[in-house]
């Protein structure tokens, strides 16, 4: 791999030209045109993509074009915003190239192909790799998968957490007490009385556990508090949530100081079956709620883990993804709720939701980055990690470790060292020898999931994968969080750890895990005093996962015609934050095999290019790896246009 960096720099400075769909161009020397078609994933491994592409070479005043094919390894520049993986193609290295019966010709556009293809700008949607690839966990993590404490509501219902015992800090410039050790804002006033504000409402309580109950009325210590908040407001994205636009009052707020998740339905359940299976799923409710109409079972997916119980009281008992019943993956493709299909082991919709979380969201860090800011509450306080030769400090935002003499630290996906734990920091060019060794039972496991892929003179070549955003590969299928409960710091700041539980976690295939529609982003504390936002309720500082303002039901979300548009608030890459994060610029269908052949799909079936002309395919077991390779790629698109349109675009 380092042959393939070695050349980094030159890719930065070439300026590549985007090219709108394919076939892309290059020009021979000879003034013939080299059309370079849609590369074909093979493997991934350690960011380095392995592909198959075809090419037709038309010289210069003939005809007939004459087609070929080459194989090639390349780093990928991997974009999860924007959903697209930008080859490296300046660091493409051409493993084989197969062409006409004429070796001059052949050794001729294999010259062509290694001068032109850096110009050539071969982006490949994200996801052909996701339908293309069988991408599996390198390790089976040390999950905590016990049933949180599952609350059933009939009524409009909200959670709110207090990360273990209440703990009050007058607040430096509202001058009234607030509740640190919450996403959720909760006051103490002078009057006595708690305050809880929530979607542009304050709800009143005796006590910080509650009963909360909406009030018009707020004491004047309270009010100056309500004058930022109008501001703060004013200031955020237009986003307009429909369902709560208005009569957004809620009736019943629950307080839980443990881990807890809410499940709830807008009266009695009501049931309604799945065609082909025994299956029932509860209509009107957001959650994942079903029933097994033969078992008379009841099953509840919840940060993508199944719980299953004799009645919606429970008690719930932890069920493999693999042991649920046949029925779950019989679930319709666009059926409504098919969106737990990724969830269910064995399904297309689970092997692609692995395969997309273990593709990295990738950047170019400059290495003469500005180095973070590192502080501490106090005295740092480093914590031994058992069997790796490291330490963590608890009582930072950010994640800080300590190797022996030699610290680092990771800040919005990238890694730094140092000889102190407050800095100066300097770009590393590897990560700490024992990262990979931390546990999931530690509170920053979700940093061994940002990986260094090499380095030149001036950049470095890094990426995370989701594990950094606190989502995992359990087996077959994709949970969010480690299930631990982290001890948080408590000090004179708070400081959060990963949570698995209470944000009612959903996956969408091309937002990853989003806050369900149970949760209310407006009741979120977004004035914590932790160091400038840096909240690690969800894994990495910085970070707030996507929130899916309109919920629909009726239709799922694989499907081939997509009839809602939702408004994302939406944005998975930290590297998009950094400064030094280096940005790139980045028809018809033809398909090349193991041996090098070239076929296209017209209209009376496949056909093959032999001897300057295109002949039909006979061979069944060829037309079977033929509609494969092609069902794979109607998926992509498919995929690729329901992205757009949940985009809105």
């Amino acid at each position: 791999m380092k042959y393939i960096l070695s050349i980094l720099t030159i890719w930065i400075s070439i300026g590549l030209r985007a090219q709108a769909d394919w076939p892309r161009t290059i020009v021979g020397d000879d003034g013939g045109l080299l059309y370079v078609y849609q590369p074909q994933p093979d493997s991934f491994s350690e960011n380095l993509l392995r592909f198959k592409a075809t090419f037709s070479y038309l010289a210069k005043g003939k005809g007939e074009p004459r087609y070929g094919s080459f194989e090639a390894l390349t780093m990928v520049d991997i974009d999860k915003d924007q959903r697209k993986a930008g080859v490296l193609l300046a660091n493409v290295l051409l493993l084989s190239v197969s062409g006409p019966p004429d070796p001059a010709l052949t050794e001729y556009l294999k010259e062509t192909l290694e001068c032109g293809i850096p110009g050539a700008a071969l982006d490949i949607p994200l996801d052909d790799l996701v339908c293309a690839l069988r991408l599996t966990g390198r390790e089976k993590p040390n999950l905590k998968n016990d049933a949180p404490r599952i609350i059933l509501a009939s009524k409009p219902s909200i959670l709110v957490f207090i990360d273990g015992t209440p703990k009050l800090r007058r607040h430096p410039v509202w001058g009234v007490d607030v509740v640190m050790n919450s996403p959720n804002l909760i006051l103490g006033s002078f009057d006595g009385w708690y305050y809880l504000y929530g979607g542009r409402h304050w709800y009143l309580g005796p006590e910080l556990s509650g009963p909360y109950n909406y009030t018009g009325y707020i004491a004047p210590d309270v009010q100056r508090v309500q004058q930022d908040l109008v501001k703060m407001l004013a200031l955020q994205s237009g986003h307009v949530d429909t369902l709560r636009e208005g009569a957004g009052i809620v009736e019943n707020i629950i307080v839980a100081t443990s881990p807890a998740e809410l499940i709830q339905t807008r009266g009695t359940p009501v049931y309604e079956a799945i065609p082909g299976t025994q299956l029932q799923f509860v209509s009107n409710s957001n959650n994942d709620i079903f029933r097994d109409s033969i078992q008379h079972r009841y099953y509840v997916l919840l940060s993508g883990r199944w719980y299953t119980g004799t009645s919606l009281e429970g008690p719930w008992t932890y069920t493999p993804s693999g042991e649920l019943p046949a029925g779950f993956g019989k679930i319709p493709e666009g059926s409504p709720k098919d969106n737990v299909l990724a969830s269910i082991a064995g399904t297309e919709a689970a092997r692609e939701a692995l395969t997309d979380a273990l593709l990295p969201q990738t950047a170019i860090i400059s290495r003469n980055s500005v180095p973070p800011v590192v502080t501490y509450d106090g005295s740092p306080k480093f914590i031994d990690i058992p069997e790796t030769g490291l330490q963590y400090a608890s009582n930072t935002v950010t994640v800080a470790l300590k190797d022996k003499v030699r610290y680092y630290c990771l800040e919005k996906g990238v890694w730094f060292f140092a000889s102190g734990p407050a800095g100066p920091w300097t770009v590393c060019t590897e990560r700490p020898a024992g990262v990979e060794l931390i546990p999931a039972d530690c509170p920053v496991y979700f940093c061994k999931y940002v990986y260094i892929y090499g380095t030149s003179p001036d950049y470095i070549y890094t990426g995370y994968t989701s594990g950094y955003l606190n989502a995992y590969a359990d087996g077959q299928t994709m949970v969010y969080g480690t299930g631990w409960n982290y001890p948080s710091w408590i000090g004179n700041f708070y400081y959060p750890r990963p949570w698995t539980w209470g944000f009612d976690m959903a996956y969408n295939p091309w937002f990853g895990w989003c806050l369900g529609p149970n949760l209310d982003p407006g009741w979120f504390n977004s004035y914590l005093d932790n160091g400038g936002g840096k909240a690690g309720w969800w894994g990495a500082g910085y970070y707030q996962p996507p929130y899916i303002w309109h919920h629909f039901s009726g239709h799922g979300l694989y499907e081939q015609d997509l009839r809602r548009v939702e408004n994302i608030s939406y944005g998975n890459s930290l590297y998009h934050l950094r400064p030094d994060h280096v940005t790139r610029q980045a028809a018809v269908s033809l398909y090349t095999d193991t041996i090098g052949d070239v076929f296209t799909h017209k209209a009376d079936g496949w056909m093959r290019r032999e001897d300057g002309q295109w002949k039909a395919v006979d061979d069944a077991g060829q037309k079977a790896r033929l509609d494969l390779i092609e069902r794979q790629r109607q998926r992509s698109v498919m995929r690729q246009r329901n992205f757009l349109r949940q985009k809105g675009e």
